[in-house]
C-alpha cells in the first residue's frame, strides 16, 4: 500500500473529516482527498489556516470543503455532539474519519513529566479523538462503508527514553483503534491505524531540531497509505496498524 496507485474516483461522493486539516500531514490529507473525489470537512484549532487549506481544494476544482473552527483542548462530548449533528443534516452520512491532530509536549525525563502537560496531551491525542469518535458514530453507521483513521507513532508500539507522555497517548490510540474495530468488525465501519513515520512536519522539526528536513519524505510523498486506507480498496482491513515509510 505504500506504493498504492489509486484510481482518480476512489473517494467519489465520500464525505471525509480531516483533525488537524490546518498544516502538515493534515492539510495534504485533505488536498489529497479532495483530488480523489471527496467532499473534505476541515476541522482545526485555526481558521486562518483551514481557509488556506479551503482556498486550495477550491483551486484545484475539488468539491467545495466545510470548515469545523474547533480547539480539541477545550471541546466537550456535546460540543462534538452538535458537530455530528450538523453533518448529518448537511451531509446525511460520514465516510470516513482521519483523526490526525496530535500534539508532541516536551521529550523529558518521566520523573520530570509535567502534570498540566500530560493532561494537554492526553486531552487533545487521546480524549478528544474518543469524545469525537463516540459522537461521530451515528454519522458513519449511515455510510455503507466508512473508514476511521487513527494516527500511531513507532514510540505508540515500543516505548522510548524521554518520550513518555507523547508515547503513551500514542499506545492508547492504538488500544482504541483495536478495541473499536474488534466491536464493530461485522458493522459497515472500519478501524485502523497509520504511523506517518519520519516525516517533514512541524513536529517532527521539534522532536529533532537538529535533523535537515530535506532527509525527510514529505506529506505528499506518504499520501498512498492514507489514500488506501480511506478508500474502499481496503474495505476488508479492520484492526491493522500500517506503516507508511516500513523498514
Amino acid at each position: 500500500m505504500n506504493d498504492y496507485n489509486a484510481p482518480s474516483n476512489l473517494l467519489n461522493d465520500k464525505v471525509i473529516l480531516i483533525t488537524g486539516a490546518g498544516d502538515g500531514i493534515g492539510a495534504q490529507a485533505a488536498k489529497t482527498y479532495a483530488a480523489f473525489g471527496a467532499t473534505c470537512i476541515l476541522l482545526g484549532r485555526t481558521v486562518a489556516k483551514l481557509e488556506a487549506v479551503y482556498d486550495d481544494i477550491v483551486a484545484a476544482k475539488g468539491a467545495e470543503p466545510a470548515i469545523v473552527p474547533l480547539d480539541i483542548k477545550g471541546a466537550t462530548p456535546s460540543h462534538y455532539q452538535q458537530m455530528t449533528q450538523t453533518i448529518i443534516d448537511q451531509f446525511g452520512r460520514l465516510d470516513g474519519v482521519l483523526h490526525n491532530a496530535s500534539i508532541l509536549g516536551h521529550l523529558s525525563a518521566f520523573k520530570d513529566i509535567d502534570a498540566q502537560e500530560w493532561q494537554d496531551v492526553m486531552q487533545i491525542n487521546l480524549n478528544g479523538m474518543v469524545y469525537m469518535t463516540q459522537a461521530l458514530l451515528p454519522a458513519l453507521l449511515k455510510s455503507d462503508s466508512a473508514s476511521v483513521i487513527f494516527t500511531t507513532s513507532s514510540v505508540g508500539r515500543k516505548g522510548r527514553a524521554f518520550w513518555g507522555t507523547y508515547a503513551v497517548s500514542k499506545f492508547a490510540t492504538e488500544g482504541v483503534m483495536q478495541t473499536l474495530a474488534d466491536e464493530y468488525q461485522n458493522k459497515s465501519i472500519r478501524f485502523n491505524c497509520i504511523n506517518p513515520g519520519a516525516t517533514r512536519t512541524n513536529m517532527r522539526a521539534q522532536a529533532f531540531p537538529a535533523e535537515p528536513p530535506e532527509t525527510l519524505k514529505t506529506p505528499e510523498d506518504i499520501m498512498p497509505t492514507y489514500l488506501y486506507l480511506m478508500g474502499n480498496d481496503s474495505a476488508d482491513v479492520n484492526g491493522e496498524s500500517l506503516d507508511c515509510q516500513p523498514k
